[in-house]
């Protein structure tokens, strides 16, 4: 398993660092730069930063993963392919989303509602093929307590369903500073090696380490001051991954841990939003008349927790640099994976 590992992380690392630069030159021959949103100022330095740089760990993933099945495990697993494919596919999806934000030359691609259903139909074909595989069981497995709750197998799965694409959007919302989505996801992937290993889950211990290896290269190019961004494409297959990864160990509630910073993002994300409207108020003049904008419709302003959502922007408006908070969050990440590993691990010894 030792030489997996070693071979698997060391090989997508090398592909990963290797057509970095000819794909960051590609891109911006292209001119597929990111464009940054008006109410972002802070980030105005960034506009047209090449994005869809994610391409260079996916190439590396997806090569040392196949390579790594048919040399060194001498098969592909079900497992294997399936979180590889739902990781490409919700890539495309990505992929789709930055494609057209770039053709708009703007910061707006595919709608929520077209991502959630596309996303929730993955989830659930993926889910079935587990399923149906014999790889997934409808119980969940409670940290900790070492019990497992059994439930009927279409409750499970509109469950486990909603879980994949909460937590396919949780780690593309991440994905708002130099670094920080791969940054916060790499010692999540070294999580579920160690997971893998001591579950002698080998399809997972090789895309695991790909996934690392991958990862790892990226952030030569992506740490601050960023030469590429991974963009959508790059971040919902991450999504897809670390949901993937997370179903194939059947460790699904351990995303609460090695994911809290997935999850403290997106929650900020809804508590601004929902505090805001709320709150939401007429502007009024200086005679106590409500304000209208060009279109004639009344101005609306409500109150906010944070200074800015996702929670990065806030730390970010009250002095902190892009590096200290992406080293403080894959700092809290790292803690967080090893708290999960006591609570999980007795599952499996």
């Amino acid at each position: 398993m030792t030489t997996i590992i070693a071979v698997s992380v060391i090989a997508s690392f090398i592909i990963a660092a290797a057509i970095g630069p000819a794909l960051i030159r590609y891109l911006h021959n292209m001119n597929f730069g990111q464009k940054i949103l008006s109410y972002v100022p802070e980030h105005a330095g960034k506009q047209n930063t090449p994005t869809m740089g994610g391409f260079m760990f996916i190439i590396s993933i997806t090569l040392v993963t196949i390579l790594s099945n048919v040399i060194l495990v001498h098969s592909i697993s079900i497992q294997s392919f399936t979180v590889l494919l739902l990781s490409l596919c919700y890539g495309l999806i990505g992929f789709i989303d930055d494609r057209t934000k770039i053709r708009k030359a703007e910061n707006e691609g595919l709608t929520s509602k077209q991502k959630f259903a596309l996303q929730l139909v993955l989830a659930l074909v993926f889910l079935s093929v587990l399923h149906m595989g014999g790889y997934l069981l409808p119980s969940l497995y409670i940290p900790f307590a070492g019990v497992s709750l059994n439930i009927p197998w279409l409750v499970y799965i509109v469950i486990a369903a909603f879980i994949m694409v909460g937590c396919n959007n949780a780690v593309n919302l991440t994905d708002g500073l130099d670094g920080l989505a791969a940054g916060v996801t790499l010692p999540v992937a070294v999580y579920f090696i160690v997971i893998g290993v001591i579950s002698n889950n080998t399809p997972v211990v090789v895309f695991a380490s790909a996934l690392a290896g991958g990862l790892a290269a990226f952030l030569i190019f992506n740490f601050n001051p960023a030469k590429v961004f991974m963009g959508d494409t790059g971040s919902l297959f991450l999504g897809g991954a670390v949901a993937g990864l997370a179903f194939a160990c059947d460790q699904p509630i351990a995303l609460v841990f090695v994911g809290l910073i997935y999850v403290i993002e997106t929650l900020s994300d809804i508590l601004q939003v929902s505090y805001y409207k709320a709150t939401k108020k007429p502007v009024l003049d200086e005679n106590g008349q409500p304000v209208r904008d060009a279109k004639g419709n009344v101005k609306m302003q409500g109150k906010r927790i944070f200074k800015k959502a996702p929670i990065h922007h806030h730390f970010q408006l009250c002095g902190w640099s892009e590096k200290k908070i992406v080293l403080i969050f894959a700092g809290i990440t790292v803690v967080m994976c090893v708290l999960a590993y006591f609570g999980t691990a007795p599952h499996y010894l």
